[in-house]
């Protein structure tokens, strides 16, 4: 019994951990509906999400990852995270040619598949150490606002009514919930290396959204002349924050 409660405020703690990113993500959608940002604050917000992006993989992810006694293995399920999310563009997400009003959804599914890898980070980052979870959590959240506020920004662009946009900002944002849960049952219990191994795939699936979708979406109408300092700063930002929360 005693396991089993401390199982479940494990549980709950990946859960309100999982919520800081949704939040976020949410927040960015309610954001695209009452304000109009400029495309070159958000293009700068989108390169300072891009920095916390690649510091989180670079400083967290991939080098904890790399603890692990089976290199190769971890090599191995980086390229397969990459290749999962290439196979998702390939032949789920909607093409410009056969769906109507196909590069909305397509920024869609982007937002919630890295949603759902921001989940799976958090639930197995928190079977590591807590302070880990916690530093994925909030890294997160600089990334999900922006991209909350172009997914929404887009379908309200593209003329889909208000009850319709908020669905699709739920689901978007609720996605983090469901990897949460899948990250940390799916793994508790098992060998270190399954562990590293799946924080090594969701390294791979969030470098390849990033290149694909992010970068692509902060270039769209032109970049801001900051855009470049915004970058190196989210970079920092996330480097202090694993400085002093891990």
């Amino acid at each position: 019994m005693e396991l089993v409660t401390k199982n479940m405020n494990q549980f709950i703690i990946v859960l309100l951990f999982a919520s800081i990113p949704a939040l976020g993500k949410f927040g960015g959608g309610i954001a695209a509906e009452l304000f109009k940002i400029s495309q070159r604050t958000l293009s700068i917000a989108l390169h300072g999400a891009t920095g916390v992006i690649f510091a989180m993989i670079s400083i967290e992810l991939i080098p904890r990852s790399f603890a692990a006694s089976n290199p190769l293995l971890i090599t191995l399920t980086f390229i397969a995270g990459g290749l999962f999310f290439v196979l998702i563009d390939q032949f789920i997400i909607p093409k410009r040619s056969l769906v109507k009003d196909a590069s909305v959804w397509a920024l869609f599914f982007a937002v919630a598949v890295e949603s759902f890898t921001d989940g799976l980070m958090i639930g197995t980052g928190v079977l590591i150490a807590l302070t880990l979870g916690l530093l994925l959590s909030l890294g997160q959240v600089s990334a999900d606002i922006p991209m909350g506020f172009v997914n929404i920004a887009s379908f309200k662009k593209n003329g889909f009514i208000l009850k319709n946009r908020i669905l699709i900002n739920l689901t978007a944002s609720l996605s983090v919930f469901v990897g949460a849960t899948l990250g940390y049952f799916a793994i508790k219990g098992q060998p270190p290396i399954v562990i590293f191994a799946l924080l090594s795939f969701t390294a791979g699936i969030l470098l390849t959204v990033t290149v694909e979708e992010i970068i692509p979406q902060s270039h769209r109408e032109g970049e801001a002349r900051l855009s470049a300092l915004a970058l190196i700063g989210g970079f920092a930002l996330f480097a202090l924050l694993a400085t002093y929360l891990t």
